[in-house]
């Protein structure tokens, strides 16, 4: 959400992000967010969002730092339009990727606040809204990011608590697992013989990664393709992990966020705060 407002400061919005910009009305959070939900739908028709359309394509989890890597894309069913009115209906994918996939508004709004966002996106569009883009936008951006903000930063800290009790478990119910200095949980499979990795080697490697709910949010072994990459590229947890493991190992890596992608996460499918799992398997260090 802070790319949006930082998109949101270059359309001549000075006081965005002011935080002494004076509020026009006293409301509470929940009419404050159905408003300001409004912002957003705003911004997508205001900015002209769609003059690029550039397909966002679901890549696996280490070709975001390696390239090289096999796409990976949801398996679909029937169209929901006939292929005369599809290309309308891609224009809303790309733009509810730009905005929602960036920002996580799948879990940080509710259903009927992302109702008036789409209300608001149809009245910006086509021109029909009772209050002018600025003034909505300067109004109401601030009250939006507070409350952004706040809730946030509760869900970093519940899916961090999560994470917490995941590897206090895993570490109970597995005892050849072992935690770093660092937070890493490593558990060997299956001991390799052969090079150990250094982060200036390029390593091949099959992986499962899950999420501690158990979600696979990317796996090169269900692909049926091993991956290589530069080991220097890849998240912090791995280039620890991978260090401890020879050609020829398998182990278990579980990953706290810090070591992985923070308070950010990644995409759509790895949650701000997330503790990722990783099964390893080694085939060749060069």
């Amino acid at each position: 959400i802070a790319s949006f407002f930082k998109t949101v400061s270059d359309l001549d919005v000075p006081h965005l992000f002011d935080p002494d910009t004076p509020h026009l009305s006293l409301v509470d959070e929940t009419n404050t967010m159905r408003i300001a939900a409004k912002s957003i739908a705003s911004f997508l028709a205001f900015s002209g969002g769609a003059s690029a359309f550039t397909a966002r394509q679901s890549t696996s989890f280490v070709s975001r730092v390696a390239a090289g890597s096999t796409a990976r894309f949801m398996s679909s069913g029937p169209m929901p339009y006939d292929d005369d009115k599809m290309p309308f209906y891609a224009l809303g994918v790309n733009l509810a990727r730009q905005v929602g996939g960036q920002s996580n508004l799948k879990t940080l709004l509710e259903d009927d606040e992302l109702e008036i966002v789409l209300e608001a996106f149809g009245d910006t569009i086509k021109g029909t809204s009772t209050q002018s883009d600025q003034v909505v936008l300067t109004t109401y951006g601030p009250a939006l990011n507070k409350i952004i903000q706040e809730r946030s930063i509760k869900i970093v800290d519940r899916v961090k608590k999560e994470g917490e009790e995941y590897i206090a478990n895993f570490l109970d119910c597995n005892e050849d697992a072992v935690k770093t200095d660092s937070g890493l949980v490593y558990c060997a499979m299956k001991e390799g013989e052969g090079a150990q990795p250094a982060l200036s080697n390029t390593v091949e490697v099959h992986y499962h990664g899950t999420l501690t709910d158990g979600t696979v949010f990317d796996s090169s072994v269900d692909r049926g393709q091993t991956i290589s990459f530069p080991l220097g590229g890849v998240i912090k947890g791995w280039q620890e992990g991978l260090a401890m493991m020879k050609e020829g190992g398998k182990a278990t890596l579980v990953i706290p966020s810090d070591l992985a992608y923070g308070d950010n996460g990644s995409g759509d499918t790895i949650p701000p705060g997330a503790t990722l799992k990783f099964e390893v398997e080694l085939f060749k260090v060069s």
